[in-house]
């Protein structure tokens, strides 16, 4: 059977998309992140930051002091090193008015640091006492504090830090070496230093890390195109929406032809919901994003099917036809032939509760194969109805269709008129036997979601509902990633 996408494309194209964006203003898709892909977000967040500020060098400090008729005293600390932090399980990631805030609390760090004492005095002649060695210092208590603003930037999201800050509760110097215990007290006069040096490179470091966040987010493609018809614009629309535990973010998701055109279709108000379920993300697409799709696909001339092999093969012989279409028969006896299907017009689809429907406008031609020659001898307009669901198992997405209800009607003919009552029962054999199961098959291989490569969606379920199909998953790291650092850009 060869094939040029029709029946498999409207439904196919159901399963195929992710995140994707459109342009224009208004947005068919919504993609939310729920609270507890918040918390997802926060833990791989927090996971990261201790990545990138481990090791950390801080600046060293010295204090000098002269003491009238003794001589003077000078202490300096130096390669002081941040090396391990631990995040306790109470921080927290909240939206806000206008961005996200993530508040890392009960952190307790380690610190090595080298120290040095010198005492110089000319009151009882030249005289030089010297002493150096290491120390190491516990942090516990530290909190840390980020705001940032998510905004749309002419189409992409922009990231940018508000407010970060960090607050040291507790300090704990040790020394180790030379007479480290005669020199405690004083060591401990650096304590301050530390500490300020600690709350002010915290938040310095964490603001850089964010900088290449956002270089990217703005890198992101704002275009993929799927084939040599249709292309995705990724462009988002509006900022992001911030709710008491969510955020959502609007994209327009219509297909676009290779030529860009601007769209007419309206969005339908979008009411996101899992069933009650509790999942991290929740990707709700409306009808105009498959109907936009199909309309791409027809207006480019790429939806036809050639059904040129059936169960019962005898119906694509003119024999097979000898009482139906008698004409047909002595004017072509014992000939095979071929159906040649094409739109007539955009497959339409519909999305309610619990199913999914399209009505197909297609022109089939009648070609029949004699000698040399294909002749085509009549063409037939049929208008089918028919309905499906949409599963996911894993990460794939899998569709069933089935035919619901078909009209016929002549639209021309060589071999005399042809009553519409009499080939219904064929059609329904070709529909059923050849068209149907084909389709079927193809879903039945299933989807892979795309999405960011390193990143795997777990127990992805679908809801349908009035116009608009949501997708309801939650995300894990894939198996051979731990760290966004290994991440590449996009699938």
């Amino acid at each position: 059977m060869a094939h040029h996408g029709l029946l498999p494309s409207l439904f196919l194209l159901l399963l195929f998309v992710s995140a994707s964006a459109g342009t224009g203003d208004e947005a068919h898709v919504s993609a939310v992140i729920a609270d507890k892909g918040l918390a997802f977000a926060k833990d791989v967040l927090i996971g990261e930051a201790v990545r990138s500020l481990t090791p950390l060098r801080l600046p060293g400090a010295e204090k000098s002091i002269r003491v009238p008729f003794l001589g003077g005293i000078r202490a300096t600390v130096s390669n002081i090193t941040l090396f391990h932090l631990d995040v306790g399980d109470d921080s927290v990631i909240r939206p806000g008015d206008s961005g996200l805030v993530v508040v890392a609390s009960g952190i307790s760090a380690n610190i090595s640091m080298a120290w040095s004492y010198s005492y110089h005095s000319w009151y009882f002649g030249p005289l030089e006492i010297s002493d150096s060695g290491t120390a190491s210092i516990l942090v516990q208590g530290m909190e840390v504090g980020i705001t940032m603003e998510i905004k749309n930037y002419n189409g992409s999201l922009a990231l940018n830090v508000s407010q970060c800050g960090c607050y040291v509760k507790n300090l704990d110097i040790s020394l180790d070496g030379g007479a480290s215990w005669f020199y405690q007290g004083f060591i401990n006069a650096f304590e301050d230093d530390i500490r300020a040096a600690v709350e002010k490179v915290i938040p310095e470091n964490i603001i850089g890390s964010t900088s290449k966040l956002d270089s990217f987010l703005q890198g992101l493609p704002r275009s993929v195109s799927l084939d040599n018809v249709t292309a995705l614009n990724m462009t988002f629309v509006n900022d992001p929406q911030y709710g008491n535990s969510s955020i959502e973010f609007d994209i327009n998701g219509l297909f676009a032809s290779a030529v860009p055109k601007t769209s007419n279709l309206q969005k339908h108000p979008m009411l996101l919901s899992c069933g009650g379920a509790s999942n991290m993300l929740l990707l709700s697409l409306d009808e105009a994003v498959f109907n936009s799709a199909l309309d791409v696909y027809y207006k480019a001339d790429s939806m036809h099917l050639v059904v040129d092999k059936i169960p019962d093969q005898s119906l694509l012989n003119t024999a097979g036809w000898k009482f139906i279409i008698p004409r047909l028969y002595r004017s072509y006896p014992n000939d095979d032939m071929v159906l040649n299907i094409s739109m007539a017009s955009a497959p339409i689809m519909r999305i309610a509760s619990e199913t999914i429907g399209a009505t197909i406008n297609a022109d089939m031609i009648i070609d029949v194969l004699h000698g040399t020659e294909t002749i085509p001898v009549a063409c037939i307009s049929v208008v089918v109805s028919a309905s499906g669901v949409v599963e996911a198992s894993g990460n794939k997405v899998y569709g069933r269709v089935e035919l619901d209800d078909f009209s016929l009607s002549l639209k021309w003919s060589k071999i005399g008129n042809i009553h519409m009552s009499l080939i219904q029962g064929v059609i329904w054999v070709f529909l059923n036997t050849a068209c149907m199961p084909y389709v079927n098959s193809r879903l039945g291989h299933g989807i892979v979601l795309p999405v960011v490569h390193g990143f795997t969606l777990k127990d992805v379920y679908v809801v349908t509902s009035a116009e608009q199909l949501t997708l309801c998953s939650d995300i894990a790291f894939a198996n051979n990633v731990s760290r966004l650092a290994s991440l590449p850009v996009l699938w």
